[in-house]
């Protein structure tokens, strides 16, 4: 298993307040996290961070060697809760912070399954020799149209609230955070990025600068330079792992 990621400020942004981290816990597990942070210059940053590092600590505190997908979701679960405890707490110590937020999804990889975390509209995909998967629900209210057969996919892409999430990390006292698990088989490839990526980019076209494209440790960097190309009005941030 390896992975690579990047984040960047993008075109328009002043400041960055994406995160991400790629931490290897053990011979045969690793753990991907993305987070976008919101709630204003002065604390979308702080909130994606920190519920990154909270996140991680959780997990690199709780998991053991030998655990199954089932136990890692729960404990993954459980980070979720505590990073979301913790973004909401800074929340209320200062006018700065009121209302900072996060989406945060993250990924726990194990030689034969990966179990996927997911609160707000970033998002995980899976590719293998069918394609490519989306494998989270966004937690947005184009989502909620859409299923409602209010909107089609196409329509919802250029939707005036597109943007607008129904669930994050750390803006209520608790968050539900949705958990997947999957088999992961050679030669698979798992995408995690921000809204800043899969808002300019079509799933068939990650899926061929993943598979298809250059080499992978390479790949980051080529899904950035194709989002930039097209403007990136958002900050954007990719994490490709192979299996």
């Amino acid at each position: 298993m390896e992975a690579w990621g990047l984040t960047d400020t993008g075109n328009v942004r002043k400041q960055n307040q994406d995160y991400y981290d790629i931490v290897r816990l053990g011979p045969q597990q690793l753990l991907l996290v993305v987070c976008d942070g919101m709630g204003g210059a002065k604390s979308g940053n702080v909130a994606s961070r920190l519920a990154t590092e909270v996140f991680v600590g959780e997990i690199k505190r709780t998991v053991r060697e030998g655990m199954g997908a089932r136990e890692i979701g729960l404990i993954m679960r459980d980070a979720v809760s505590l990073a979301n405890e913790t973004v909401f707490e800074q929340s209320q110590i200062s006018a700065d912070f009121e209302g900072m937020g996060t989406t945060l999804v993250a990924a726990f990889l194990l030689p034969a399954c990966a179990v996927i975390a997911n609160v707000g509209d970033s998002r995980a995909y899976l590719m293998d020799g069918q394609g490519i998967r989306f494998v989270t629900v966004d937690h947005s209210l184009v989502e909620l149209m859409v299923r409602r057969g209010e909107l089609t996919r196409e329509q919802a892409k250029n939707y005036p609230g597109k943007n607008v999430i129904t669930r994050a990390v750390g803006t209520d006292a608790a968050v539900a955070c949705d958990i997947y698990r999957m088999e992961l088989k050679p030669g698979n490839a798992l995408v995690l990025c921000s809204d800043g990526l899969s808002n300019l980019m079509a799933d068939q076209e990650i899926l061929f600068e993943v598979v298809h494209g250059v080499q992978k440790e390479q790949c980051c960097q080529r899904l950035l330079e194709i989002a930039k190309n097209r403007g990136a009005p958002d900050n954007v941030t990719v994490i490709v792992a192979t299996v």
